[in-house]
């Protein structure tokens, strides 16, 4: 008996028509029960399965538009051009200025990734490392590892809501644009921007704005007070002999 011919054309054709289907759905397209007819197919199309909802949709690869992070997502589902969540991790974890913590890269990928960052560590793909309670994930290699690691505690000596894992400048050249920022201000606005400061990053903040700062605790917590009660003196303040001058009465033309 002649053996059932499986054309993977319908599986380019559907694909392309729907972005992404699951297995039972290629099944259907294909027209059989098994599994690995359906691998076998895909194989000679390039395609990826998803790395969120646990790998269960499919595409080809030239569907995706790569972010330039090399994510996409189509109805909620995300593909990686680094193919499983395993192997993202991995890459956004090596590829990171300053690493990242669980809670950081959930949010750039869009999925729990507890699990996998354990794995990394566990197989020696990823390095972890205790960051103030925090388990830090960086790359297994030991150089880059070590840049990371340092990058990672200079930021944490800036005590601002900043995400260090997405810095695009060093933590060095961040506090030094800020603190410029901050001497360029009047009081009443250093210690408002103290206290919003302080209201971002919650328990503690305002011990560590005045720290960094230079303020007294108090400052900041009077900051944030009145931002809070919006007792804001509104008109423009200017410094002591700021502004134009006044110009003296015109002598009287003869």
């Amino acid at each position: 008996m002649r053996p059932i011919s499986f054309d993977a054309d319908l599986l380019r054709r559907h694909l392309h028509r729907q972005r992404i289907a699951t297995l039972t759905e290629l099944k259907q397209v294909l027209g059989t029960a098994v599994d690995v007819t359906v691998f076998r197919k895909l194989k000679t199309l390039d395609y990826l399965s998803s790395y969120s909802h646990r790998g269960r949709y499919y595409t080809l690869r030239p569907i995706a538009h790569f972010d330039p992070d090399g994510l996409w997502a189509h109805e909620g589902v995300w593909f990686s051009r680094y193919g499983t969540l395993l192997s993202t991790a991995e890459a956004f974890v090596t590829q990171a200025p300053t690493g990242y913590v669980a809670e950081e890269l959930a949010r750039a990928l869009h999925v729990e990734v507890h699990n996998p960052l354990r794995t990394l560590a566990a197989q020696g793909r990823a390095r972890r490392s205790d960051l103030s309670g925090v388990y830090l994930y960086t790359a297994a290699e030991a150089a880059t590892h070590r840049r990371q690691l340092q990058a990672r505690r200079a930021a944490h000596a800036i005590p601002l809501a900043v995400n260090a894992a997405a810095l695009l400048i060093s933590p060095t050249e961040l506090r030094t644009a800020i603190l410029l920022f901050y001497s360029l201000l009047d009081e009443q606005q250093r210690r408002l921007y103290a206290g919003l400061e302080s209201l971002r990053l919650g328990h503690g903040g305002d011990a560590q704005l005045a720290a960094f700062l230079g303020l007294d605790a108090h400052t900041v917590a009077r900051g944030r007070q009145h931002l809070l009660d919006q007792d804001v003196a509104r008109e423009r303040v200017r410094r002591p002999g700021g502004g134009r001058h006044a110009l003296g009465k015109k002598p009287q033309s003869s």
